[in-house]
């Protein structure tokens, strides 16, 4: 049976008990691997201050792809708000200069959504959305993260990845200066012209990457680039995601027609019962995530304490939506999370507490999916 292509989306996580060194040379692992077994692509997401060791992407990527030889490489992605549009373009071009035509350069929102939730106000969620079951895909109700995205320990993680005084430029402007700077046509507000060496011509592929169907979905339709709608992330609007990318799609030099990735969680095992074993811990790591401490080092199943019940109502929505069990049953609901979204591809990440266990998922999941 063809099915659509698997992909990667790794956060070099550090596991209980472990450090960041250990977790960077994991992920080179895994990568190693994940080219033998036929993935399409290796991304890796930016997260900071935090227990995942993938805080510059830029940076691995550049290790990562020196230790493979054929699979892509990427960033899931570059939080563009945190930075400016010519220090991407300048740092991916030395990249693509030592690894040409194999990279993905995705570019991702966060740091000006961080700003924004600074400021936001907690609005009641909309009570018709409620918890479905899709065709076999469970689609949960929106979970209000706005106290989360407000506490202290976010706020002075934000003023310190930016530039005091300073405010994150439109985000559509950056993706519009990066994209002008490798097409060699980016000028000043004042007409002087700049070229990018290197980066001009680079040859990257530009991917966004989206949770809502706000400004990222909007930005990746009207440019006609690759969109990447992270089920992983925020299951309950992925699908409306999707949707509005595809509405606001124009063709492009890059795509004719739209170009969807989702992304799904997955713990695969043996068996059903070794796999929910080992995503036991999950609820706790996901907890320490959506309460506003971080993503703690990754617990260990056969120590960590069980949530309380309050606790858990705060995860629950990535618990339940998890791929989880041998490779036939994640394969199974796999392909209907691929058929209700109509993925042109899904990217897979997976957290284990061994590293033996995640390489494992990976690749029991390639074998059942064929890919």
């Amino acid at each position: 049976m063809s099915r659509v292509p698997l992909s990667i989306l790794d956060l070099s996580p550090i596991s209980e008990g472990s450090d960041a060194a250990t977790a960077l040379k994991n992920s080179v692992d895994l990568a190693q691997h994940a080219e033998l077994w036929g993935y399409r692509r290796f991304w890796l997401a930016e997260h900071h201050f935090v227990a995942v060791a993938s805080s510059s992407p830029t940076v691995v990527v550049g290790q990562i792809a020196a230790a493979t030889s054929t699979i892509r490489v990427g960033s899931a992605a570059v939080q563009v708000g945190q930075r400016t549009a010519v220090s991407v373009v300048e740092e991916w071009g030395i990249l693509d200069a030592f690894h040409p035509g194999r990279l993905d350069l995705g570019l991702g929102r966060s740091g000006q959504r961080r700003s924004e939730a600074q400021n936001a106000q907690a609005t009641p969620l909309a009570p018709d959305r409620v918890r479905e079951v899709v065709d076999g895909v469970i689609i949960p109700a929106p979970v209000d993260l706005t106290t989360a995205l407000k506490t202290s320990r976010l706020a002075a993680t934000f003023e310190v990845l930016t530039q005091p005084g300073s405010t994150p430029p439109d985000f559509g402007d950056q993706v519009a200066d990066i994209e002008a700077l490798l097409g060699g046509t980016y000028s000043t507000t004042g007409g002087v012209e700049l070229h990018a060496h290197p980066g001009e011509n680079a040859d990257l592929q530009l991917w966004i990457f989206g949770s809502s169907k706000g400004q990222s979905a909007q930005v990746a339709g009207a440019r006609g680039l690759p969109f990447v709608a992270n089920y992983h992330v925020s299951p309950a609007t992925t699908f409306e995601a999707v949707e509005a990318y595809r509405e606001a799609f124009t063709p492009s030099k890059t795509l004719t027609e739209p170009y969807v990735v989702v992304s799904a969680d997955v713990v695969v095992a043996d068996d059903d019962a070794t796999a929910t074993r080992l995503a036991s811990s999950f609820p706790q790591w996901v907890h320490s995530i959506r309460s506003g401490h971080g993503a703690i080092a990754y617990p260990d199943p056969a120590t960590v304490a069980p949530l309380s019940a309050e606790q858990f109502d705060l995860v629950a929505d990535r618990v339940e939506t998890q791929f989880v069990g041998s490779a036939d049953t994640v394969v199974g609901r796999l392909e209907a999370l691929q058929k209700l979204s109509g993925a042109d591809e899904l990217v897979i990440t997976s957290v284990t507490h061994q590293h033996d266990d995640r390489l494992r998922s990976h690749e029991l999941l390639a074998k059942a999916w064929g890919v």
